[in-house]
């Protein structure tokens, strides 16, 4: 057990703001009419991780450890080398990255530890900083690449794509360019691979015993691949591995996607065949999460946002492209692996619908129960209709998988960002919350409405004029590239109209904060006429000085969004409604596809605390607080349990967001224990899927122990708790990160 400070848990409460308190006081009175018993003191970090079941190999879990304590992370550093200036003067962008590339591979240290089954890592220092290494170009991201397609076929056929296109001719300078620097990218991942070769050999030559073995065992299964397509389970996650460990060496943050998909028909042959045992591909698919979690420790460009957030998303479960579900052996595999070894570095989304067996439902809920948010649910139904809805083929829509993060796209075949904005601030924009000018006058509520949707169709149409002209030009990309269809047969980039589908999402936060502040002044000021707006906007300019009766009475007296109102979700509804069919009439223009979607992934922080921080809402809500992430209720607001949240969350039609609406809950371990606990968390998951939700992640963790961790975060160095798109270790996060949550409200099943 872990030793904790002396607070107790209501001396927690006392300590916290009233938003937090709020939240935590909900979760304390349900949790002694269930879990606990009235007056049963609830000890710090009960039932906070339960043991799991050991599977692996002691060696295995030391080369975790050693990861996970940011050993490797710490000795890494900027690359040593540079090009020549004279030798790529005059060079395009694309063969100067090329040069880079073919340089990097030569020069970047090799890291080969004993006992790896899995080997290549990206070594340089620029790499976690998101940037390329020699020319410090930036990089790509929020994208996943065609990993599933190369894999199958190994670098050897696009080597055969590029070069046959080059042949055929009928291509620009720029295609050329393109073309050329794409062989170059091959030729530096093949030099890369012969320095490895070459250093396991050297190493299986001074070792001797088990260690020479293991060497050359590791060699073998590198030898082919991914020069050629994969024979056995162990070449397959090798080759998947390697090539993903290549282009992070390069600086780019690619996606993992669907691995399950990916592996599990090599797994099933060599089962069959008896080339391999369950416990063993268990040892080798734990080795690749080992892997993904080298860059712990290293500097990085997120600041106080925490950690294990480089895009490395993974997909598992749901159909493939012909309809068919793709659950197998690695799918649980991969969730022993997590619940045993308790990495965050790689978000895991689990694609459900009223399909997926009991078995995936509750080995998901036994991992959830560990905390850190890791597993997180998509409900695939629900995301493959608004895919369809917005124009993709059917057989497209079913491959889905993310950015990295949780928005959804096409992988390898989709350039992809999103563009935030705070929709809060519109409100108050329309309302003139904050400065000393003229307070506009609205005779009724729906003209205030017409004045908020007036502001938000602007802004949409701000986001349509910058996306017509968006991804055109020659920024270098022509490693990510090579994996993304249509970028060799157009002889154009990444970000250059190349791939098949490119995609600018736009993104509104703030929408529980806009529909609730909606709410109390349609009650307020224009139904019960308990004040004018003139003096609600004043109140609210001076951030409620002298009227904190009244900011009490907007808290204690209205039901907001997630408690299950009829009337509080229909206000919700009808901005998501809004919004979405302004969204709507644009689908596609200029070659650019814009998805709707609702998200914050941690800008409350920044629109609340930033430079210009948001002035106080009608909602009751001070200037600078933090409020509702993503389309998650607002903190301390959802008082009546977790399936009243999701009872809200699922009125909206979810799939008008094609790129995502995604809902957090905050769950405390004591509710989630024993066989009672995971029937809680299965049946939470059922209703999310019967009843329309979109992507839900869960986090199991104690608001008090996250308190306890900020105040002595060296006893807590490995706690990972889910922030938004991903989840990293609770101590990297920076006070106002670790607020945002603490302060989300702490639910029992």
């Amino acid at each position: 057990m872990t030793q904790h400070s002396g607070l107790d848990r209501r001396e927690f409460i006392k300590s916290m703001s009233l938003l937090a308190a709020g939240g935590l006081a909900s979760a304390e009175r349900a949790s002694a009419a269930e879990s606990v018993g009235a007056g049963q003191p609830m000890q710090w970090g009960e039932f906070w991780r339960p043991s799991p079941q050991k599977r692996l190999g002691e060696a295995t879990c030391e080369l975790a450890r050693r990861a996970l304590s940011g050993e490797h992370g710490r000795g890494m550093a900027d690359a040593a080398f540079a090009l020549d200036p004279d030798s790529v003067q005059g060079l395009s962008p694309n063969k100067r990255y090329g040069r880079a590339a073919l340089l990097i591979a030569e020069k970047a240290p090799l890291r080969i530890l004993p006992g790896e089954r899995i080997v290549g890592s990206a070594t340089l220092a620029e790499g976690p900083r998101h940037i390329t290494p020699v020319t410090h170009d930036g990089s790509v991201s929020h994208t996943t690449i065609g990993f599933q397609r190369v894999l199958r076929t190994g670098y050897a056929a696009l080597r055969g794509q590029v070069a046959e296109r080059l042949g055929r001719g009928d291509l620009d300078e720029r295609g050329v360019d393109l073309l050329e620097s794409m062989g170059m990218c091959l030729d530096a991942a093949a030099i890369w691979h012969r320095r490895h070769l070459d250093e396991l050999s050297r190493l299986a030559e001074q070792a001797s015993g088990q260690e020479k073995e293991n060497y050359l065992r590791t060699r073998e299964a590198l030898e082919r691949v991914p020069e050629h397509a994969p024979r056995t389970f162990h070449e397959a996650v090798q080759s998947l591995w390697f090539m993903f460990a290549f282009q992070r060496l390069m600086g780019n943050w690619s996606g993992i996607g669907r691995i399950d998909e990916m592996l599990g028909p090599y797994l099933e042959g060599d089962l069959a065949a008896g080339r391999i045992t369950l416990d063993e591909a268990r040892e080798l698919l734990a080795h690749f999460w080992i892997k993904g979690c080298e860059w712990i420790g290293a500097a990085s460009c997120f600041g106080g946002s925490g950690d294990a957030q480089h895009y490395q998303n993974i997909v598992l479960a749901g159909v493939d492209a012909a309809g068919r579900e793709v659950i197998n052996e690695v799918t649980y595999l991969v969730l022993d692996v997590v619940e045993e070894l308790h990495i965050s570095d790689y978000p895991i989304a689990v694609r459900l619908s009223p399909r997926t067996p009991d078995r995936l439902l509750r080995r998901i809920a036994e991992v959830q129960r560990h905390g850190g948010g890791i597993v997180a649910v998509y409900n695939e139904d629900v995301v493959i209709e608004g895919l369809v809805k917005l124009g993709y083929p059917l057989e497209e829509a079913r491959t889905f998988a993310n950015d990295g993060c949780w928005e959804t796209l096409i992988p390898g075949r989709t350039t992809f960002s999103y563009v935030p904005f705070d929709m809060l601030r519109i409100l108050q924009q329309a309302i003139a919350a904050e400065g000393d000018g003229e307070i506009a006058e609205y005779a009724d509520f729906e003209s205030l409405y017409r004045g908020f949707l007036a502001g938000l169709d602007r802004r949409v149409e701000d986001h349509h004029a910058g996306a017509d002209g968006w991804a055109v030009g020659n920024h270098p990309a022509p490693l990510i590239s090579l994996f993304v269809e249509d970028c060799i047969e157009r002889g154009r980039s990444y970000y250059d109209r190349g791939s098949r589908y490119t995609a600018l999402a736009l993104h509104a936060g703030g929408i529980a904060n806009v529909a609730n502040s909606l709410l109390v002044l349609k009650k307020l000021v224009y139904e019960d006429r308990y004040l004018t707006l003139p003096e609600l906007v004043t109140i609210l300019r001076n951030d409620w000085k002298d009227h904190e009766h009244l900011r009490r009475l907007v808290l204690n007296r209205f039901a907001f969004y997630g408690n299950d109102n009829d009337e509080a979700d229909a206000m919700i509804r009808r901005v998501f409604d809004d919004y979405t069919a302004a969204m709507a009439r644009t689908r596609e223009r200029n070659g650019v596809i814009r998805p709707a979607g609702i998200s914050t992934f941690g800008r409350e922080i920044e629109w609340s605390r930033g430079e210009h921080p948001r002035p106080a809402s009608p909602d009751g809500h001070h200037r600078g607080e933090i409020l509702a992430t993503n389309c998650s209720p607002s903190p301390g607001t959802d008082t009546q349990g977790p399936t009243a949240v999701i009872k809200s969350y699922c009125k909206l039609d979810l799939t008008k967001t094609p790129n995502g609406a995604t809902l957090e809950l905050k769950m405390h371990p004591a509710s989630v224990k024993g066989e009672r606990g995971v029937d809680a968390m299965v049946g939470l998951m059922r209703s999310f899927v019967r009843l329309g939700g979109w992507f839900m992640h869960i986090d199991v963790v104690d608001s008090a122990m996250l308190v306890d961790a900020q105040r002595h975060p060296e006893r807590y160095p490995n706690l990972p708790v889910r922030v938004a798109g991903w989840s990293a270790r609770f101590a990297t996060l920076d006070k106002n990160w670790q607020d945002m949550v603490i302060a989300r409200t702490q639910q029992l099943v």
